[in-house]
């Protein structure tokens, strides 16, 4: 459990903020795909980000009453094959990121929001080892 609100506030605001990164990254990514079947599921990555995104704003914003100001804290590699491979390892840290949280929070809601975007974070991490384990076997 958190001690304080200031660790919950910190953490969530991390989640708000790695995002708000994906979301810029996954765009960069789509738009390097090799095909539409890769570039439909990595829009939809991206679109299940932005419900994450907006949902942690406003669990903070309850918390803080200010609304949180996001910054990109990590850049999105340069090659479509390094991008899937990032997106792919950060994808899975942020499964047990946000179960961390869920097991601390304090709050049945925020629990289960939490617990609810680390089951589509795992599901984005098997897509996008779908993708990269197709381009390095040359599909």
């Amino acid at each position: 459990m958190y001690l304080n609100a200031d660790h919950l506030t910190q953490d969530i605001l991390k989640a708000i903020n790695g995002q708000y990164s994906a979301i810029a990254c996954y765009t960069e990514l789509a738009a390097k795909a090799p095909n539409e079947e890769e570039r439909t599921q990595i829009h939809e990555i991206r679109k299940d980000e932005i419900n994450h995104y907006q949902e942690f704003c406003q669990i903070y914003i309850g918390i803080t009453g200010t609304k949180p100001i996001p910054q990109i804290t990590e850049s999105c590699p340069v090659s479509y094959k390094d991008g899937l491979q990032f997106a792919f390892k950060d994808e899975q840290n942020t499964v047990d990121f946000y179960l961390d949280i869920a097991g601390k929070a304090p709050d049945p809601y925020i629990k289960e929001k939490f617990k609810r975007a680390a089951a589509d974070e795992q599901n984005h991490a098997v897509w996008f080892l779908y993708f990269y384990t197709k381009l390095c076997n040359g599909r």
